[in-house]
């Protein structure tokens, strides 16, 4: 996620979406008119996708562009910073923890892919956070302080009262993609919290995945299935 500011006072006009329609009719005819046969197949005979992909609500990174994949074979979650909550019953609203049970448990999915990438605008409001620059909003700085954890490996220099040195944080935010790969680390670590997703993982029926997606370059870092260093891939 990366913020668009405007600046303060000033009245924009809202920006044309007809496109999108145009996006619509489409994929229309490619799907129902020209090949209706997959889209036929998925109605009646419902979803089975192989794969469920947690990735950044970032306009920019669009997993199912970036995968070419077609309807059917990635069942998505999209959230502010690609960020899995460690599971936790006593949360009622959890749209996050609603998508992962469906998926493994429901649509038995072979495989979690958690994909991050660069320029995130909810790790860098999370780096704002742990240095006292709460974000001036309802819901985001409790949502991305899930990633802060996975960032204490980069945040060892405490002052006197146990809190990051702002040199520390300020070399975070100049290298923020090891945050951003930390936090994807992390997602994976909370997905094993999951008792339903750590048997499946043991039994060998589910593969945990992370991947992150460089925007500069294109590139593509992965884990190893089931490990949690990324590399270079693409």
């Amino acid at each position: 996620m990366e913020q668009n500011h405007q600046a303060q006072g000033q009245a924009t006009p809202c920006r044309d979406i007809s496109h999108l329609l145009e996006g619509i009719r489409r994929f229309r005819t490619r799907f129902y008119e020209e090949n209706s046969t997959l889209m036929r197949g998925l109605v009646e005979q419902g979803q089975s996708p192989p794969a469920l992909l947690i990735s950044c609500s970032d306009s920019r990174v669009d997993p199912t562009l970036l995968s070419d994949a077609e309807p059917g074979q990635l069942f998505v979650v999209r959230n502010v910073a690609n960020l899995v909550p460690p599971y936790d019953t006593t949360r009622h609203y959890d749209g996050a923890g609603a998508a992962i049970e469906y998926a493994v448990r429901d649509l038995k999915v072979d495989h979690i892919i958690v994909l991050g990438h660069a320029h995130c605008g909810g790790i860098k409001a999370m780096l704002g956070a742990a240095g006292g620059q709460w974000p001036d909003r309802d819901f985001i700085g409790g949502w991305v302080s899930m990633a802060l954890d996975a960032s204490r490996l980069y945040l060892s220099e405490k002052d006197e009262h146990g809190q990051p040195l702002q040199a520390s944080l300020q070399r975070l935010r100049e290298n923020a993609h090891l945050v951003e790969r930390a936090a994807i680390a992390g997602s994976l670590k909370n997905l094993l919290s999951y008792p339903w997703v750590r048997e499946r993982v043991e039994a060998g029926t589910l593969v945990l995945h992370g991947w992150w997606f460089d925007l500069d370059t294109g590139d593509l870092w992965a884990t190893e299935p089931g490990g949690m260093q990324l590399m270079p891939v693409l």
